[in-house]
């Protein structure tokens, strides 16, 4: 299939070998062309990208999702840009589907299919740290949380695979770059609504998520990931002016953190260590991307 001249799909890859191959695959059936952002991989990740004939940026350092994304929609030439994680693998006729939406609803932010997880559940998250829910207000218990059943207006739509106009995107300024991961598509999303953009749900647009499959998990990378978790979430909540819950945070995991080191289980002292020290090192003033030796 000829590649579609409006769309560019924006990967950004670390170490994602092992995912790729069926995320590139998809989009050669749907007839897109992919830049691939490499975040410095030591695996086969840049090799496995070229010989599939996708574009590929390869940065000396790994710097982050949203940077890496921002700097991906800016090298890309369309008017949309598809940016998706690379353990999604799209169904047949999501991209003309997320397209034709685009063409119906014109005048939203972003156009984000139906996720549907490993273990075939539906995920749709309508609410985050900057947006209440808009579904269910006036209910009560699981009530609150029924999903959609068709297209759909959201106050928050996941950042593991969406549609965005490339002068959208760029007019905002991309993604947060002060982020290194996590709530940097919370962040997006509000900058959208904030400036009277809808964010719109595709619900015949279907991407399968593996999720946390974008890299192969270890001790020190479950750490790192935990880590900014923790700083992101009391950065972003600073941004705009609201109760990070740090206290919560460290009370509910600093037990569980002590409690870890009891079970020898690397990957859970990973976990639980590692929010502790991100939400104690954001509260302490600390910078994400000086962390990351990414401050130049």
């Amino acid at each position: 299939m000829m590649p579609n001249q409006s769309l560019t799909a924006i990967i950004v890859t670390h170490d994602s070998a092992g995912v790729l191959p069926a995320c590139l695959a998809a989009l050669r059936r749907e007839g897109v062309a992919v830049l691939v952002v490499d975040n410095a991989s030591t695996d086969d990740t840049v090799a496995l990208a070229t010989r599939a004939g996708a574009r590929v940026l390869a940065n000396a350092l790994n710097e982050g999702y949203g940077r890496a994304n921002t700097a991906g929609v800016a090298g890309a030439q369309t008017e949309f840009c598809l940016i998706l994680n690379p353990d999604i693998v799209l169904d047949e006729g999501a991209v003309a589907a997320l397209l034709a939406a685009a063409a119906r609803y014109p005048e939203a932010g972003i156009w984000a299919p139906s996720i549907i997880e490993a273990d075939g559940r539906f995920f749709f998250q309508n609410r985050s740290l900057l947006a209440e829910s808009v579904l269910g207000r006036a209910v009560t218990g699981e009530a609150r949380d029924v999903p959609p059943e068709g297209d759909c207006c959201a106050p928050f739509l996941s950042g593991a695979c969406f549609l965005v106009r490339r002068e959208v995107f760029l007019g905002l300024g991309g993604f947060d770059p002060n982020i290194f991961l996590f709530y940097e598509d919370d962040d997006l999303c509000r900058r959208l609504s904030d400036c009277g953009r809808a964010l719109v749900h595709v619900h015949d647009a279907v991407a399968r998520h593996g999720r946390g499959q974008s890299a192969p998990p270890t001790p020190t990378r479950r750490f790192r990931s935990r880590w900014h978790y923790g700083w992101s979430r009391v950065y972003i909540a600073r941004k705009y002016g609201l109760a990070s819950g740090a206290a919560m945070t460290l009370l509910r995991n600093t037990p569980k953190a002590l409690l870890s080191l009891l079970t020898f289980n690397r990957m859970e002292i990973a976990r639980y260590w590692g929010i502790v020290a991100g939400t104690v090192a954001a509260l302490r003033g600390r910078d994400a991307l000086g962390r990351e030796g990414l401050r130049r």
